[in-house]
């Protein structure tokens, strides 16, 4: 008889903080790569029923919203992920609400996984003075601005933040967020 082996991610609880706008690839492959893990992702928006992602500059696809912000708490998730798109995080960025959550994500020492423009809302979030990140470049200065230490590098982890530039660096991402999260699940677990 076959032994079953299950992932180290089955059970953690995912939180993908998105609003419209948000680039779809950076949000459906993180997404599967968690999901193929035994994670469970839920979409949380201050959107009702649904968000929109965006392929770059066109309209795409809509996708349920599973927690609404207002009823979203930090503590019932393990790790936060951001994907980026220009509109999403510039919009999160300004809800006191979305900054709050990601706050208490970062507050509670939770990993975190941004990508391309997600790592915005973290600047509002205080939550990148000191720390190596990288991101799509036009938001170096910003991150600068902000404390944090940039690199124009394809993935970047420190500690329990991993961040990433574009969609062209996702299997890079996908694979350093997937091993931060395993890390920090069997850390919570034990």
């Amino acid at each position: 008889m076959p032994t079953i082996t299950t992932s180290s991610l089955d059970g953690m609880k995912v939180a993908i903080l998105v609003t419209d706008g948000f680039e779809q690839v950076e949000m459906t492959e993180p997404r599967k790569a968690l999901d193929v893990a035994g994670a469970l992702t839920q979409i949380v928006s201050p959107m009702d029923g649904s968000v929109r992602g965006w392929n770059h500059h066109d309209p795409a696809d809509s996708f349920e919203v599973d927690v609404p912000l207002a009823a979203a708490k930090a503590e019932d998730f393990d790790a936060l992920l951001l994907p980026g798109g220009v509109i999403n995080p510039d919009a999160l960025r300004i809800d006191e609400k979305a900054v709050a959550f990601v706050r208490a994500f970062l507050d509670a020492d939770k990993p975190i996984a941004a990508i391309c423009h997600g790592p915005w809302t973290l600047i509002d979030a205080d939550g990148i003075k000191g720390r190596k990140m990288t991101s799509w470049p036009s938001l170096r200065v910003d991150l600068q601005n902000a404390g944090a230490q940039w690199s124009d590098k394809e993935v970047v982890v420190d500690s329990n933040l991993v961040t990433s530039r574009k969609p062209d660096d996702l299997p890079a991402f996908n694979r350093e967020m997937r091993k931060l999260f395993e890390l920090a699940y069997e850390a919570a677990i034990h």
